[in-house]
């Protein structure tokens, strides 16, 4: 087996609770907060999953320190880079920088400026190239081949998956009786995690996929059974994909019943409401899984519901647009 066929195996249980060992000595648990505000307004009992505490203010950095904590010494030799929109570049910074490696992160020209400004600050080299987040993953890819650095794919990295789905693992630690969780998507890295450990702790446990109708590659992929090329106009950076990814894919056809899109209006609603019940900032992707529950609310009624936060990196522009519907 060669090492871009082994990269792509589906991580099992065994892997997530080997992540956790990984993680645990530079990443703290995060909270699960319930909000009488945020439970009036779905109509149940709501458990948000604050991802947006993390170091980079987003769920990604699980992943980024699994995997990078797991690199051969050759690949550490001969650097990563990643594309990126923020929060996957954020990670990829974060890690490289605890680790020791040298570390390029590709991303788009109009990237927010804080999550640029932040990959800059742990030191990583940013380039900028092209309009959208698919330029930049073909810069980045072009990069990798030309100089051999190890390329961290957003999506296709078993580590990145099994890492990233701590947070779901944590989550029912916290609260075994869940019987809903609505997770944001855009990769599909968190979604896929979440089905890995409900299917093994609870099958029962009804999970739902939400991506911005603005941006529905993933959508579109996982109900056509097949990758796909769709739009990508999302002001939600981590639900920002114009192209499924395979292994998230794989993993969702498997495992996720439940998809469904919302839009941007919903989005931008669902992060006034994190900020006046939850008393918290979500970025768009943060936000999508609370708007996915409201639209959902009548259904959801009587169930423990927990929903994720995936970030808070929201942009001042994207906050001025969105406090404007308040």
């Amino acid at each position: 087996m060669n090492e871009g066929t082994a990269r792509m195996n589906i991580p099992t249980f065994s892997d997530v609770l080997f992540a956790r060992r990984q993680i645990g000595p530079y990443l703290r648990r995060t909270p699960l907060h319930s909000y009488p505000a945020m439970n009036a307004l779905i109509g149940t009992e709501v458990y948000i999953k604050h991802e947006n505490y993390q170091p980079i203010g987003a769920f990604k950095v699980r992943g980024g320190v699994n995997l990078i904590s797991q690199l051969s010494p050759g690949e550490r030799e001969r650097g990563v880079i990643a594309a990126s929109t923020g929060n996957h570049g954020q990670s990829v910074a974060y890690a490289a920088r605890l680790f020791g490696v040298k570390a390029r992160i590709v991303v788009p020209e109009g990237a927010n400026p804080g999550k640029v400004a932040a990959m800059q600050g742990m030191g990583v080299e940013v380039i900028f190239h092209g309009a959208i987040y698919d330029d930049a993953m073909q810069h980045c890819e072009a990069l990798a081949r030309e100089h051999g650095y190890r390329y961290i794919h957003s999506g296709n990295e078993p580590l990145l998956i099994a890492g990233v789905a701590t947070e779901t693992l944590e989550m029912l630690e916290d609260e075994p009786d869940l019987e809903v969780i609505i997770v944001p998507l855009g990769g599909g890295s968190g979604a896929a995690g979440t089905c890995i450990v409900a299917r093994t702790l609870n099958p029962s446990i009804r999970v739902i996929g939400v991506q911005s109708e603005a941006s529905p590659a993933a959508y579109e992929s996982w109900r056509q059974g097949r990758l796909v090329e769709m739009p990508n106009r999302t002001m939600a950076e981590g639900l920002a994909t114009g192209v499924a990814f395979e292994l998230p894919q794989e993993i969702m056809r498997q495992m996720l019943r439940e998809f469904m899109l919302v839009s941007e209006e919903e989005i931008m609603q669902a992060m006034v409401w994190m900020l006046e019940r939850a008393h918290t900032l979500a970025e768009g992707a943060g936000a999508a899984s609370l708007a996915a529950a409201y639209r959902l609310r009548d259904e959801l009624r009587g169930k423990k519901v927990g929903i994720v936060c995936s970030g808070g990196n929201a942009s001042l522009e994207q906050l001025k647009r969105v406090l404007a519907l308040a």
